[in-house]
């Protein structure tokens, strides 16, 4: 059988361009309404997506002036999800930094159960100072320490979504026995920062584990994703920065033990529709003209640690910026823009708009034939497994891709005409993993400590 991308669908209050709350047909309190998310669940899924996927960020990020705040907690909004649609795969971002791993491990277990396995987790370890002030700190940690924390915290959560075997739960009303107590069993965890006995109070889920995925593409977040991610959502901005990037983690996780093909590798895209090109086009010139810049220039200066009046509008980036090594979070997506502005000789404002639509994500506006060609190029030309698409505007941006390049996609068979699973690992062609107690139990050479190859599933 011919291999067949992934398509996930990023899904943010009125589209991932900033201005997209100001045009005609928006609505700017889409981000706390149910029913334009369920719309939304339900649009992807006809069009036979992988999963919708949330963002998500312990604080109130940027201005509240610039653009609509995306406020509803995303595990929340999964759960209300899991009731609307059936097949398509639902994908939360959650903080390893900024919550505890029994908490999360037992939310994310409990929406895999009432979504019929269908849950995944996009691990992130939050940058900036103003989140670790909601949370009693003064700062945030070194970069380093986050991600040493989200390795502890993953090793954790397996533990404990295996602390139950598959065949614990009896339920033998005749002898009056629910569960098997030798086949639930504590995790006893000692770390450098964790201590958790275990085991979860929810039975093991019906995927074993939530899909992991993973959106760092720093040198730390590349080690954690070789080791546990399997999927990894990224932003590059040229075929060639792409393949580099998806060569580089494909032999991080072989090196690591993994089967390569245990990995997606999924880009953003903002696709931005038209009949032609030239009303793509103009579309894109409508949203970008929408950008208030002033706003928009004080946050590139916090992504670049300098002074908004450092970045004249009509002048290219200062040559005097901070070196990589010194930024301490959102490293990977500060060499992306840096990077860009250098490459196209961008003046502040024209890298304000190639922003807007994305935040550093690879934009592209055409007809539906254009993007799926576009989306195809990269496909076969190894630089993704699949994409996280990011309409700029909702809901118009993804009825448009559903309608119009979806189709095209399977016409050409690169793409599935019906779902032929029901989970979101079945959607991604992963394995179910074994529990780790089973293994250990049958195995006694195999310990609880991760990464292994037995921890992961592989």
């Amino acid at each position: 059988m011919a291999k067949k991308l992934h398509l996930n669908a990023f899904l943010m209050s009125t589209g991932h361009h900033e201005a997209s709350w100001r045009l005609p047909e928006s609505d700017p309190h889409a981000g706390t309404s149910l029913a334009h998310f369920t719309r939304l669940a339900q649009t992807a899924e006809r069009g036979k997506f992988d999963s919708v996927f949330f963002a998500d960020s312990p604080v109130l990020f940027g201005s509240v002036e610039r653009r609509p705040v995306s406020a509803v907690e995303p595990t929340v909004l999964l759960a209300a999800l899991a009731a609307a649609t059936e097949r398509i795969g639902l994908i939360a971002t959650a903080s390893t930094s900024y919550n505890s791993p029994y908490n999360l491990a037992r939310r994310f277990a409990s929406i895999d159960h009432l979504s019929g396995g269908r849950a995944g987790w996009n691990v992130v370890t939050t940058a900036g100072a103003d989140a670790a002030r909601n949370f009693g700190l003064d700062d945030q940690p070194l970069h380093r320490t986050r991600y040493e924390r989200a390795a502890e915290f993953l090793d954790v959560a397996f533990k404990l979504w295996d602390s139950w075997e598959d065949d614990a739960v009896l339920a033998d009303k005749a002898s009056g026995v629910w569960a098997d107590a030798e086949r639930v069993r504590t995790v006893d965890h000692f770390g450098a920062h964790f201590a958790v006995r275990g085991p979860l109070d929810v039975p093991r889920s019906p995927q074993g584990r939530p899909v992991i995925v993973q959106a760092g593409s720093s040198e730390d977040g590349k080690v954690l994703a070789a080791w546990y991610a399997e999927a990894v959502f990224t932003a590059q901005q040229t075929l060639e920065e792409a393949q580099a990037f998806y060569s580089d983690l494909k032999v991080r996780a072989a090196v690591a033990g993994r089967n390569p093909e245990g990995i997606k590798i999924l880009p953003g895209i903002v696709p931005i529709l038209g009949g032609t090109e030239a009303e793509a086009l103009r579309r894109e010139r409508e949203l970008d003209e929408l950008i208030r810049p002033e706003y928009a220039r004080n946050e590139l200066a916090r992504t670049l640690r300098v002074s908004p009046e450092d970045l004249p509008l009509d002048r290219e980036l200062p040559r005097d910026l901070p070196d990589e090594d010194e930024i301490e979070g959102a490293k990977s997506r500060y060499t992306l823009i840096v990077g860009l502005a250098r490459r196209e000789r961008l003046t502040v404002r024209q890298l304000i708009g190639r922003l807007g639509g994305g935040r550093g994500h690879r934009t592209f506006a055409g007809t539906p034939e254009q993007v799926a060609d576009a989306l195809e190029s990269w496909f076969v030309g190894g630089a993704a497994d699949g994409f996280n698409i990011m309409p700029a505007a909702l809901p118009s941006g993804l009825d448009e891709f559903v309608d119009h390049v979806v189709p095209r996609l399977q016409a050409r068979g690169l793409f599935r005409e019906e779902y032929t699973g029901s989970t979101l690992r079945e959607h991604y062609g992963l394995n179910r993993p074994d529990s780790w107690q089973a293994a250990a139990r049958l195995n006694s050479a195999v310990s609880g400590a991760a990464p292994s190859a037995v921890a992961r599933g592989d």
